[in-house]
This record gives structure tokens, sequence and C-alpha cells, in this order.
């Protein structure tokens, strides 16, 4: 089926400073654990996506490995998803491939569980928080995003989880990052990175990951759901907009960042399966990219 054309957005400057400076250390690595997928459609993922395009969204989450403690971006799906997907609204629940949770592909490979300092959420959306039910770890959020999980209705399944967890709060003190107005730097080396970049909830972020071999990689959660968002600079459908995003202006704005980035920094939008081929899936080991 043919798709509608639209207009790209404008295309921003590449960023052409030096990157800032990061001192990963050398048995840093990241992995992916893909926890399954649901099914929708590119149409409604971007603008000029076809309806004929059905595509297989991710639910991975990532650790970061680091001898200061281990985080993880986001939960991926969780033992209870069947639950949390019945919470959304009728119109949200779409076909869904259901894998192993964070939970068991860690425990299966007899990780250390004590090395887990906390999940790093993108935002409180069911579908990245949703592996939270079987960690009982601290969840890093930041002041904005908890504003946002008091009130907002998508927030329902988080905020059951969240009762019995621990809110590891942080705050965006450190200076601009790569065209985002703070950061946060966890570890003080540079190697993880959290930039404010709300717009889709309140308090969603970007994670940037930098790797001992140089390798950067920006985790940038929903502000954009498919790869599309970048390589094309198109942005979700007007409506989807509207219904997803809590100020889609501030997306647009965080999107041209990343855009201006795509040439340095390898960008994984989160419910794009492509996004994290080059992540070696959890296998038990220490290794790296």
């Amino acid at each position: 089926m043919r798709s509608f054309r639209s207009a790209p957005l404008p295309e921003p400057k590449p960023w052409t400073a030096p990157l800032p400076d990061a001192a990963p250390p050398a048995d840093m690595a990241i992995y992916q654990l893909p926890t399954g997928t649901y099914e929708n459609r590119a149409a409604l993922a971007y603008r000029g996506g076809s309806f004929g395009d059905l595509r297989k969204f991710a639910a991975t989450a990532v650790l970061v490995q680091h001898p200061a403690g281990d985080l993880l971006i986001d939960a991926g799906f969780g033992k209870g998803v069947e639950e949390h997907i019945a919470a959304m609204p009728s119109y949200r629940r779409s076909p869904h491939e259901l894998g192993a949770t964070v939970h068991e592909q860690l425990r299966a490979k007899n990780y250390d569980m004590s090395r887990l300092r906390g999940v790093v959420i993108t935002h409180a959306h069911w579908d990245h928080v949703s592996g939270l039910d079987e960690l009982d770890v601290p969840i890093w959020m930041n002041p904005a995003e908890s504003r946002y999980v008091e009130r907002a209705k998508d927030a329902v399944v988080f905020r059951d989880i969240a009762r019995t967890r621990e809110i590891h709060g942080y705050t965006f003190d450190g200076p601009p990052y790569l065209g985002f107005s703070g950061s946060h730097d966890v570890h003080g080396d540079g190697s993880i990175v959290i930039v404010e970049a709300g717009g889709h909830t309140d308090g969603s972020v970007v994670v940037f990951v930098n790797l001992p071999d140089g390798r950067r990689f920006a985790f940038i959660g929903d502000l954009t759901w498919q790869l599309e968002g970048v390589t094309l600079r198109a942005e979700r459908p007007k409506m989807l907009r509207m219904l997803a995003d809590v100020q889609p202006e501030r997306v647009r704005d965080g999107l041209l960042n990343v855009i201006a980035l795509a040439d340095r920094v390898h960008v994984v939008p989160a419910h794009d399966v492509r996004a994290y081929e080059p992540i070696p899936e959890w296998a038990g080991s220490r290794g790296g990219v």
C-alpha cells in the first residue's frame, strides 16, 4: 500500500563540535535483553509510513555493566504484562509476543543482582516499566517524571508497581549536553549521562552511553518510535502527537537534537528492533560490543 507523502522536518545543522569528554572504564559493557514485541503499523509511527507496513515494536531493556555498579535502561515486559496491557484503553492493546523477562534472563545466567544499582526509566509508560514488577531494585526518576506519574492516566501501571519499590531521585545537576538543556553524569566519568528531554512525558529522558572503544549510543526512549523519525526526519502523525505527547513541540526539539547527532552517535529509539542490532544479547559474560 502506498503511503501518504509528507514534508520532513527541517534538516538541523549537524553537530560538528567536539563530543563531551568521557573516560569509561575498560571493562564497561552493554547488552540488550529483548522481552517481547507488539504490533503497530508504520503509518501510526511516523509521518509518511504505510498502513500496509505492519511492524514488531521492541520491548527491550539494556544492561549497562560498570565496575561502579550496573544499571538497566528501561525494563521491558514483566511477569504481569497481560494485566498491564489490560489496564490500558482498548485502542492501545496491540497483539503481542512475549519472551523471557529481564529477571528471568539475568537469573538464567547467574547474574549477581547485588551489582544492579537500579533501573533508569526513559519514561513511565507501561511498556517501559512492566518488567519492574520482578526487579526489587531502585527506580531512577527525576522530579518532573515524579510529578507526571502522580497525575497521568498513562502511568497507572507504574504507580501500581512503584508502591513497593524504592525511588532513587536524581536531578539534572550537570551542564547542557549535546544540545539538551541539562544533564546528570551517573558515575562522574562521562560513561553514562542522562539528559533532560521532556515532552513525551513531563520528565522523559535520553540516556547517552559512551563505551571504552569510543562508540557512543543514545537511548532516546519515545522521541520517535521508529528509526525513520531520524533517518527521514519524520515525526509522529499529528493525531498521534496529540494523543501520545504532553508537549509535542518539545518532542520535536529533542528529535531535531538527535538528528543532528546521528552521524556521530548510534541512536536507539526504544521500540525499533533494528536499532538494537549492534548491541549483543545478554549471555552472562562481561564482554562488550
